[in-house]
């Protein structure tokens, strides 16, 4: 399988991605969405921030699923994996504000980040709000020129 992350430009992650500052693609939820039981090793993940090409892909090492969060348990996986994740110490407090009442996380470790020539996918079929797309094939979602 093949997915594609959609990552919030306003937070730089994609940069951090390709430079090797950032291994770890999270992903936390209040009910499980996809990628959850549907990622695995081996499986490519292409990156792309928001109204922006797909720029980036890796490979995916491992996958670590967290579920009946606490407050607790959000803040022990930011202690952990916060560095790894791409937030900087100084933002670990408001990273852990920021996903109260969240049930649900995602550790997606990745390995062979290199840049991708730029594509755009169409999403139809995943909904407008959808962050992560699962594909049998990155193919399927690639927008073919007219």
């Amino acid at each position: 399988m093949d997915h594609v992350a959609i990552m919030k430009k306003e937070w730089g992650l994609l940069a951090k991605i390709l430079s090797g500052e950032k291994t770890l693609e999270s992903r936390w939820y209040k009910a499980r969405k996809s990628p959850w039981d549907r990622i695995k090793a081996g499986e490519t993940v292409y990156f792309k921030d928001s109204g922006a090409p797909v720029t980036a892909k890796a490979q995916v090492s491992r996958v670590l699923q967290f579920e009946g969060l606490t407050a607790s348990k959000v803040s022990g996986i930011i202690d952990r994996f916060g560095k790894d994740i791409g937030i900087g110490p100084g933002d670990w407090d408001s990273f852990k504000k920021l996903l109260a009442g969240k049930k649900y996380c995602l550790l997606i470790s990745f390995t062979h980040v290199e840049p991708v020539t730029p594509f755009e996918i169409d999403k139809k079929g995943y909904g407008l709000q959808s962050a992560w797309l699962v594909t049998e094939g990155i193919e399927r979602l690639k927008k073919t020129s007219r």
